[in-house]
């Protein structure tokens, strides 16, 4: 995990999970947390180093991979933590998350490990887009919504946070199908990301860019093939597409034979997104028919 610093006050770290650091006189906020104990060791292990103190956390949205190692973090410091409404819920119940991925139903254990699940924690304020000034800090937060209910991003001395709004390319093209819960929104996420004027920006998951635009349009680019792919598959069936025929046939095109449950409802999730979507633009429809959800091309 490379500690980089992007300008006087902002660095992060750059890994798997990417976590953002901030430090102004004797408080020091981390942006997120990556996904267990051992990730936060070696942050806490640099701060250390460095000695930068760590006396905030802001988590930009409820997944595992960015809180999970926020429970060990309040164990060793006392941390102020922050969080968006709705997502500070997950974070202090992380059982919800596989139970919305498994429909409400009670999880199997299959579902319940550090991926899915992370470890209860504190939050100390619950915030929403907006401004703030937090001791030291003043920022801005960005609701950047698709990929969660109400993922903030934060713009704090000019760097932006974004969280998982935008992956980086090499991402999206090793994943393929991105985790989402609304394809439409986050496309209108992605859009509102251009308009956004700082010194740099950086991803959850990819390398700090100054000139992000390109990263992001590629975003945009590859949602709407995927969007295209979908709306092409559903016109190949006249009569209709059963949710569960188009979720197997989208991961068969794309190469997602994952025979794990856990990795199964978030390529749900994400096949469904795209779904929605153009039932949103009116493209498709959708009704129920002898116990199936079934989609239909509008003509």
């Amino acid at each position: 995990m490379e500690f980089q610093q992007l300008n006087k006050t902002c660095f992060y770290f750059h890994g798997p999970v990417n976590i953002g650091y901030v430090h102004l006189g004797e408080e020091g906020m981390l942006i997120d947390a990556g996904i267990d104990k051992s990730a936060m060791k070696k942050v806490i292990k640099q701060l250390r180093e460095h000695e930068l103190p760590i006396t905030h956390l802001f988590v930009t949205h409820a997944h595992a991979d960015h809180f999970g190692g926020a429970q060990y973090l309040q164990q060793q410091f006392e941390v102020h933590t922050i969080a968006p409404i709705f997502e500070e819920a997950v974070m202090r119940y992380p059982i919800m998350e596989p139970i919305y991925l498994f429909g409400g139903n009670e999880p199997l254990e299959d579902l319940r490990n550090k991926f899915l699940e992370g470890n209860p924690i504190t939050i100390d304020q619950v915030i929403e887009e907006g401004h703030y000034q937090v001791g030291d800090f003043s920022f801005e937060t960005v609701n950047l919504p698709g990929h969660t209910h109400y993922q903030l991003a934060i713009l704090i001395d000019d760097i932006l946070f974004a969280g998982d709004a935008y992956l980086s390319e090499q991402y999206l093209h090793k994943h393929k199908l991105p985790y989402m819960t609304d394809a439409d929104l986050a496309i209108e996420s992605l859009n509102k990301l251009t308009e956004i004027r700082c010194q740099g920006a950086v991803p959850g998951h990819g390398e700090y860019e100054e000139d992000f635009n390109k990263t992001v349009q590629a975003n945009i680019n590859y949602h709407e093939k995927l969007l295209n792919w979908v709306e092409a598959k559903v016109e190949e069936y006249p009569n209709g597409i059963s949710h569960e025929t188009i979720v197997a046939e989208m991961c068969q095109h794309f190469g997602l034979g994952e025979k794990l449950l856990s990795q199964w409802v978030l390529l749900r999730t994400a096949v469904t997104s795209y779904l929605l979507a153009l039932i949103k633009k009116e493209k498709i429809s959708h009704h129920i028919t002898g116990g199936r959800w079934i989609f239909i091309a509008n003509r």
